[in-house]
C-alpha cells in the first residue's frame, strides 16, 4: 500500500515537473519570437524585398556552385532582385545590421544567382582552369568589396565640383616642347601627353627624319607568295590618341596619319588617315598623289588631298586653253634639256629632315609639311578635340623635337563629369510585378562607365518607360580594387548593374551570357531574352516589332546570322584545334545583338545546372552551339536580319555596333526626330 502511494506521488511529481518545463520552454519561445519580430529589436535589409527583415546574424549566400545544386524554376511573380541559387558549396557573405560594425553591406542584392562554379567541368575544355582561377579570385574580390564602407566612395560635394576639389584646381600647360633626348628617355613609343587635349587653334609641330626601308613580312601589310623576297617598307605614324583607354584594348585613335614612303598595294607613295574606336577602324581617307575632286567637300576651305604626282599629261589639256600658260610652257621647253615635271614631289623623303605641323580648325585637322598644305581630315562624329590627350609617334622615324602650342589650360575632368552624371533621372525603376515581354542583358566591363552612361541617357531610357521591358548591365569584377570601389557606388546608385562575381577575362565573357539567361528566366520571367554590348545602340521598338512577326509559341533565334563560318587558325583571333576541333562553327548570331525565346534560355539554364554545357571562349558561337542542341528536339525559327549590324551602322538599323557615347547621343537625337539614321562615317 505504501509502495503504491509512493509510486503515485512520484508520478504526480514527475508530471508537475514536466508541465513546469514545458511552460518554461513556451515562455522562452514567446520571448524569442517577440525579440525577432519586434521593430525595436530587428533590423530590415535595405532593398531586400520579401523576407528581408532578418536579424543581424542573418547570412546571405552567393552560391558558387557544387554538383549537388538543384535547378530553380521561374517564379510566377518575379523576384525583385537576383536570387542566390540554393545548395552546393557556397561562399557566404554576411549582411550585418548597420549598427553591428558601422557598415551597411548591401552589394549582394546586385549579384547574379548563377552558380558560376558549375562551369568547373571537363566540358569547359581548355577554359576550365581559367574559370576556376577567375571564380576563386572573384569570390575574394567580391567579399572585400562587400565589406567596404559605402561612405568611403561617396560623391564629392557641390563645393568640390565647383572648384574646391583637387581635379578642379588642376591646370594644364599652354605649350609643350620636347627634344629628342627627352622623348627617348620615355622608352618605347614616343608619346607626348597633352593633358587637356586640344582646342580650336591648337597646333603640334614635329621635326623628324624618315628612316630607310626595312624588310616587312607582316601579312597585314604585304602578301608574300612562295619564293618571294620580303617587301621593303618605309612608313611611320603620327597619331592623336585618347590615352584614357579601356583596359585590354588599344587606345582610341582620334586621328591616324600614316605616310607610306614606298607605297603599299597601290605601288606608289600614299598617305592614309583614319580614326579608330574600340579597336574598330573607320573608312580610311587615302591621299595617293591626286588632288581631291572639285565636287568633293572641303575642310575649312582646304581640299582633303593635295596633288604631288609628277605627270606631264594630267594638266596639259587644261593649260592649252590658256595662251599665257601655253606660251610659258613653250618657253620652258625651248632649251630645256632635262625632263619637265609638273606638280611637286611626295612630301617625305627617306633620310631628309621634314617639319610637319598639325593644326585644329573649325571643321577638321590640317597637316602641312615644310610650310605647304598636304592634307585635311574632317572631324568625325564620336570624337572632340579634348579627347586628343596624347600624341604618338612611331614607325620608321627619328624624331628630333616636338612643340605643341595654343593648348587649353583646363579640361572638363572626367571624375567630376562622372559624378555630375549621377542623376536620379537615369536610375532604373523597380522590377515589374508581372513577367515581362523582353529582357535586355548588356555586357559591360567594370571601367566602362562612359559607355554605360551613353546607354543610360539614350535608348535605355526608352526601355525604362515601358512596364514590360527591362534592361540590366552585366559586369564582372576588375583586378584593381579602386575600379571595383567606384563600380560599387555606381551599382548602388543606378540599380541597373548585375555582378557576375568572377575576375573579368576576355575569354570568359560567355559566363556573363549565362548570367543574362539566368536573370531573364529566374528573375523577370521574360518571354524573350536579348543580349547586346555596351557599345551597341538598340532601336528597341523596332526589335520588338520584328519579334511580333513570329507566330506565337515558336522557338526563336534572331540576329545577324553566320552560316558555315570557319574558325580562324592564324592571326590575332586565332582558334586552336584544341579549343575548336571542327572545321566549321554552328549557325550563330553575331554577339553585338541577338534575341532568343524564353524556352531556349530555360533549356540553356537546365543544361547548365546539369553541367552539360560545352563552353567556348567566343560567347556568340557558344550560344549558337546551345541553340543547335535545343533544335534537335524542338524546331527553332532562325531569323537573319542584316539590320542587326555587327560592324557599325546601316540604314534603318535595329542594332548598331561600335557606337561611342557621343555617337549614341547623336543617334538618339535623330531617333527622337523620327530619323533612324547613322551618325558615323562608315
Amino acid at each position: 500500500m505504501r509502495k503504491q502511494a509512493a509510486s503515485a506521488g512520484a508520478g504526480a511529481s514527475f508530471r508537475r515537473r514536466a508541465m513546469e518545463g514545458l511552460a518554461a520552454v513556451l515562455l522562452l519561445y514567446a520571448l524569442l519570437v517577440f525579440a525577432l519580430e519586434s521593430p525595436f529589436v530587428s533590423t530590415s535589409l535595405s532593398g531586400g524585398g520579401a523576407g528581408a527583415g532578418a536579424g543581424a546574424a542573418r547570412k546571405l549566400h552567393l552560391s558558387f556552385g557544387g554538383a549537388g545544386a538543384g535547378e530553380r524554376g521561374a517564379p510566377a511573380r518575379p523576384a525583385k532582385e537576383p536570387r542566390p541559387a540554393a545548395g552546393g558549396a557556397s561562399v557566404s557573405v554576411s549582411v550585418s545590421a548597420p549598427g553591428a560594425d558601422g557598415q551597411d553591406r548591401r552589394l549582394s542584392r546586385f549579384a547574379t544567382g548563377l552558380d558560376v562554379r558549375l562551369l568547373d567541368t571537363p566540358r569547359s575544355g581548355v577554359l576550365r582552369r581559367s574559370v576556376a582561377d577567375a571564380v576563386a579570385a572573384g569570390a575574394r574580390a567580391f567579399a572585400d568589396l562587400e565589406g567596404l564602407d559605402p561612405n568611403a566612395v561617396a560623391a564629392p560635394s557641390s563645393g568640390e565640383l565647383e572648384g574646391g576639389g583637387a581635379a578642379a584646381t588642376a591646370r594644364c600647360p599652354h605649350s609643350i616642347a620636347l627634344t629628342a633626348e627627352e622623348l627617348g628617355a620615355q622608352g618605347g613609343r614616343g608619346v607626348v601627353e597633352l593633358p587637356c587635349g586640344l582646342a580650336l587653334g591648337s597646333h603640334v609641330t614635329v621635326a623628324a627624319t624618315p628612316r630607310g626601308p626595312h624588310e616587312e613580312r607582316n601579312p597585314a601589310i604585304v602578301v608574300l607568295r612562295d619564293g618571294e623576297r620580303p617587301a621593303m617598307v618605309s612608313q611611320f605614324m603620327v597619331e592623336l590618341q585618347g590615352l584614357r583607354a579601356v583596359e585590354g584594348e588599344d587606345p582610341p585613335r582620334v586621328l591616324h596619319f600614316n605616310p607610306r614612303l614606298r607605297g603599299d598595294w597601290s605601288g606608289r607613295p600614299v598617305i592614309e588617315q583614319n580614326t579608330c574606336y574600340r579597336m574598330n577602324w573607320g573608312a580610311a581617307q587615302r591621299c595617293d598623289g591626286w588632288r581631291s575632286r572639285p565636287d568633293e567637300e572641303t575642310v575649312d576651305g582646304l581640299v582633303k588631298c593635295e596633288k604631288w604626282i609628277r605627270d606631264d599629261d594630267d594638266r596639259l589639256e587644261e593649260w592649252k586653253t590658256s595662251s599665257k600658260t601655253a606660251a610659258w610652257l613653250l618657253n620652258r621647253l625651248i632649251g630645256q634639256k632635262e625632263e619637265v615635271n609638273f606638280g611637286w614631289p611626295f612630301p617625305f623623303v627617306e633620310g631628309r629632315l621634314f617639319v610637319l605641323t598639325l593644326s585644329a580648325g573649325l571643321e577638321g585637322y590640317h597637316v602641312s609639311v615644310d610650310g605647304r598644305h598636304v592634307t585635311s581630315f574632317p572631324y568625325r562624329t564620336g570624337f572632340v578635340l579634348e579627347d586628343a590627350t596624347g600624341l604618338s609617334l612611331y614607325g620608321d622615324l627619328d624624331v628630333h623635337s616636338v612643340i605643341a602650342g595654343s593648348l587649353p589650360t583646363t579640361h572638363p575632368s572626367f571624375e567630376p563629369q562622372n559624378y555630375l552624371e549621377f542623376s536620379t533621372v537615369w536610375q532604373a525603376p523597380p522590377l515589374p510585378d508581372e513577367p515581362v515581354e523582353i529582357f535586355i542583358g548588356i555586357l559591360s566591363s567594370a571601367n566602362h562607365f562612359a559607355e554605360r552612361m551613353g546607354v543610360r541617357t539614350t535608348w535605355m531610357s526608352a526601355v525604362h518607360k515601358s512596364p514590360n521591358r527591362v534592361a540590366r548591365f552585366f559586369v564582372a569584377l576588375h583586378g584593381r580594387n579602386e575600379v571595383n570601389v567606384v563600380l560599387k557606388k555606381e551599382a548602388e546608385f543606378f540599380g541597373d548593374i548585375v555582378f557576375v562575381p568572377y575576375l573579368d577575362n576576355y575569354d570568359l565573357v560567355v559566363m556573363k551570357t549565362l548570367a543574362i539567361c539566368e536573370y531573364g528566366v529566374h528573375v523577370v520571367s521574360a518571354k524573350y531574352v536579348m543580349k547586346c554590348d555596351d557599345d551597341t545602340f538598340v532601336r528597341i521598338d523596332s526589335v520588338v516589332t520584328e519579334i511580333k512577326k513570329v507566330p506565337s509559341g515558336r522557338s526563336l533565334y534572331m540576329g545577324s546570322m553566320n552560316i558555315q563560318h570557319r574558325p580562324l587558325r592564324q592571326g590575332k583571333w586565332a582558334v586552336t584545334y584544341e579549343e575548336w576541333p571542327e572545321e566549321v562553327y554552328p549557325s550563330y548570331a553575331n554577339g553585338p545583338g541577338y534575341v532568343i525565346s524564353s524556352d531556349i534560355a530555360e533549356f540553356i539554364m537546365s543544361e547548365f545546372m546539369k553541367q552539360k554545357l560545352k563552353l567556348f571562349k567566343m560567347e556568340d558561337v557558344s550560344l549558337g552551339l546551345w541553340v543547335e542542341q535545343f533544335n534537335r528536339t524542338r524546331p527553332v525559327e532562325y531569323i537573319h536580319s542584316g539590320k542587326f549590324c555587327p560592324f557599325g551602322c546601316v540604314a534603318d538599323y535595329y542594332t548598331a555596333h561600335y557606337q561611342s557615347p557621343r555617337l549614341m547621343l547623336c543617334m538618339w537625337q535623330k531617333l527622337l526626330e523620327g530619323r533612324p539614321d547613322c551618325c558615323n562615317m562608315r
